[in-house]
């Protein structure tokens, strides 16, 4: 019987370099392995190996690991879980359809083994094994996400799979070793189609000095915590402004316990929030700010008139920029505050109002107005679904008429971005620098052969790449106006209207944010 490391020298491609002597060598070591591992007696085990075997058929130990995380509501977990199964669903496939058939390998005999340890014998050929493969992918792609508290386990537990099917009897090291080997190698694919968390804290920034002397109680930080749901939204985002005032207290509290002397404001439905912002910058040594992109520009934009350092603090799911300076949490913020770890970051700004994220202009405006008045009652992505299918369908909004740098234009969308963001998507979000200097300019124009159907799909899947009307490029500065006189403008989410032309531009390496940056 030809061992499982043999079967590799077996291919045509490797035959041709591997001698009949080596091959053989191979085998037999393959052979002895198998001999010791199968025939070992580990006291305590022999019950307990073979049902992490029975665990693993089907994936099914690493779907119940991958719930498990889903649920957890972290979201380096959420990521490791689905990574982790997108790993299996390209590991699985290789080996059972390619690797297998490729080299019909008997199993081993059972002969011999303690009835306790034997396992149901599978009837596919032995080498690659679809275990090990499995396991080892899984445990590869959450080591990508998960902290090591979670991915040493996970590692430990692919590890004792992996063992166990050379131990009940089932697989040859060989054939385990090779299906590990496309495991970790589906798990390392996984980056190429769905990228690593850049957004989760590895965007590249400017490190500067850190201030003299900060207070790890919070003495001189004055953050401003407002989720912002529902502002100005009516009757209709009343659901949404209560869910956001509720995780907006949540974070005030816990601001509140990790610096005991800070000042935490926490503005009312009713309350004007420019001038809280204003009076809470008269006195800041540190200007925090817990909220959506919206609020976070508003705030930044105070404390590069002040020149004080900006802290970000992740209220309810983190937003895109809390993301890119790799705060999920508020436990990162004030960690990031205690380490007085400070970076410079890019600011781009619209007709004067500053943002942190991107302007967008043409449809994305009415769609955003339309999601905020609905997803308090019906979620984020079920409104924003029904705001585009409503804006885009029949009778919905018409292109715009734009001149865009001089050049007239009638678009669907224009995104602007501050800094140069993923390749896809309407309104991406991924950055691998905050501190470029460039705007990141994209356009969806509208022609006759592009009907609203193929721009629903273009804006909704990022497949702009699909459409020849699609057009993007890099830019310090850029000039929009409407024949109308009035351009209707979404900024880091909040929409509003300016009458005039529209200035983008760039304050490069402008605001001084904290971040973590081990």
């Amino acid at each position: 019987m030809v061992g499982g490391i043999e079967c590799l020298f077996m291919c045509p491609s490797f035959g041709r370099v591997g001698t009949m002597r080596l091959r053989e060598r191979l085998g037999r070591m393959d052979r002895r392995l198998f001999a010791a591992v199968a025939g070992a007696r580990l006291p305590g085990l022999e019950r307990v190996v073979p049902a992490l075997s029975r665990a693993a058929d089907n994936s099914l130990l690493w779907a119940g690991i991958a719930g498990t995380l889903a649920v957890s509501g972290r979201r380096p977990l959420r990521r490791a879980a689905t990574r982790g199964l997108l790993a299996v669903s390209l590991a699985s496939p290789l080996v059972n359809l390619v690797g297998k058939q490729a080299f019909r390998r008997n199993r081993p005999s059972p002969d011999g083994l303690p009835l306790a340890r034997l396992v149901r014998m599978p009837l596919s050929a032995s080498f690659p094994s679809g275990h090990s493969a499995s396991a080892a992918a899984f445990a590869a792609a959450v080591a990508m996400e998960a902290p090591r508290a979670v991915a040493v386990p996970v590692g430990l537990l692919a590890a004792g799979v992996c063992f166990s099917r050379v131990y009940t009897g089932v697989h040859y090291p060989g054939d385990v070793l090779a299906g590990a080997a496309v495991g970790v190698a589906a798990g390392v694919l996984t980056l190429r189609l769905w990228p690593e968390a850049a957004e989760a804290g590895r965007a590249r920034a400017a490190v500067t000095a850190p201030p003299v002397r900060l207070d790890p109680e919070g003495e001189g930080l004055v953050a401003v915590v407002d989720e912002g749901a529902g502002r100005g939204a009516g009757e209709e985002g009343g659901e949404a402004a209560f869910a956001g005032a509720e995780a907006g207290t949540r974070t005030a509290d816990a601001l509140r316990a990790a610096l005991p002397r800070a000042e935490v404001y926490e503005p009312g439905p009713g309350d004007d929030l420019g001038q809280v912002v204003d009076e809470a910058a008269s006195r800041a040594k540190v200007l925090a700010v817990a909220g959506g992109d919206g609020v976070v520009s508003r705030v930044a934009g105070q404390a590069l008139r002040t020149a004080v350092p900006l802290l970000v603090v992740p209220s309810g799911p983190p937003g895109d920029f809390a993301r890119a300076l790799g705060l999920l949490t508020v436990d990162d913020a004030v960690d990031a505050y205690r380490s007085g770890d400070l970076v410079t970051v890019d600011v781009g700004e619209a007709a004067g109002r500053p943002f942190v994220g991107s302007a967008s202009m043409g449809i994305y405006p009415e769609v955003l107005a339309r999601r905020q008045r609905r997803q308090g009652r019906i979620g984020k992505w079920p409104a924003l679904l029904w705001a585009m299918a409503e804006v885009l369908g029949p009778g919905g909004a018409r292109p715009a008429d734009l001149v865009v740098d001089g050049v007239p234009r009638r678009v669907w969308l224009v995104f602007v971005g501050n800094c140069r963001h993923q390749v896809r998507g309407a309104a991406p979000t991924r950055r691998e620098r905050l501190e470029d200097g460039l705007l990141d300019v994209r356009i969806l124009t509208a022609a006759r052969r592009l009907p609203r159907a193929r721009a629903f799909l273009s804006v909704l899947t990022g497949r702009f790449r699909l459409s020849r009307h699609y057009q993007q490029w890099q830019a310090d500065t850029l000039r929009v106006s409407s024949p109308s006189g009035e351009v209707r403008l979404a900024c880091d989410g909040e929409v509003f209207t300016v009458s005039g032309e529209v200035e983008f531009a760039k304050r490069p390496r402008s605001l001084l944010v904290f971040r973590p940056l081990g």
